[in-house]
């Protein structure tokens, strides 16, 4: 015994529809808009990298010497008395 399918409002479908239509066109520009500002932050980020890994390799020569420093120093014969 099912029973017949109601039938809906023209407006309300009318209203169903704009608004699925609005809330798509909503999300796309939302999504142009952080998709824009994304591509800025990588943009810096880039160029950040390039100076974060000069500094990193400086640090990593300047461990290194200073290893090296520290070995010599301690295979280094210490004078008996």
């Amino acid at each position: 015994m099912s029973q017949a399918p109601v039938r809906v409002s023209p407006l309300i479908k009318f209203g169903r529809w704009s608004l699925l239509l609005v809330g798509i066109a909503y999300g796309a520009a939302h999504q142009s808009r952080l998709s824009s500002k994304e591509e800025k932050v990588r943009e810096i980020e880039a160029q950040q990298k390039v100076v974060r890994d000069a500094k990193l390799a400086e640090e990593k020569k300047r461990s290194a010497e200073a290893e090296a420093r520290a070995l010599a120093e301690l295979s280094k014969p210490t004078p008996k008395h």
